[in-house]
């Protein structure tokens, strides 16, 4: 879903802060953590812990933890989730790999207008699928110093093709998946 900016009222000054993103980065669904808390894609059981210094990026509220809070490390399958409202068959690219979640219920994402975990200078794959789920492409980026005008660059130019569904954004130092776009 692409975002829309408002202008400011008359006589009223532009709210002050970062750009706004063209594009709505999804965190997993609340029904899927749920599931996730208790047993993971893997099969396996969910064993939280506390964070010490955090940082760890959090794909249930799209920031990273705070130290002391209760996290876990679980195994998630995205296309999967994605498949399953849409019917598609992904086959072999139903794939799982370990994300950082809250061990308990929180809030969800803050909005704040920025795509998260969007370090200048860190690598991210975009990596587009089909209306099937299968791989339809992909991108690698380097975060710009303006993080939103870089994802947005690169979303709009993957969704400029017509086959690409959703897009899954990863990091490339550990290949684990941020976030998902769908097609707006």
């Amino acid at each position: 879903m692409r975002t829309t900016e408002t202008s400011p009222a008359p006589g009223a000054s532009p709210a002050p802060g970062p750009a706004r993103t063209s594009y709505a980065p999804r965190p997993i669904a609340p029904d899927a953590l749920a599931r996730l808390r208790v047993v993971d894609d893997a099969g396996r059981g969910c064993v939280p812990y506390v964070a010490t210094e955090g940082g760890e990026p959090l794909r249930c509220c799209l920031r990273s933890a705070a130290a002391g809070e209760r996290i876990a490390l679980v195994s998630y399958a995205p296309l999967r989730r994605w498949a399953a409202e849409t019917g598609a068959e992904p086959g072999a690219y139903d794939e799982q790999g370990p994300v950082f979640v809250h061990a308990g219920e929180c809030g969800g994402p803050a909005p704040s207008g920025e795509y998260p975990f969007a370090r200048p200078g860190a690598l991210r794959t975009l990596r587009r699928y089909d209306a099937e789920g299968r791989i339809a492409g992909g991108r690698l980026l380097e975060i710009p110093e303006d993080p939103a005008e870089g994802f947005d660059r690169a979303l709009a130019e993957a969704f400029e093709d017509p086959a690409v569904a959703l897009v899954h954004v990863r990091a490339v130092e550990y290949g684990c998946f941020h976030f998902e776009v769908r097609r707006p």
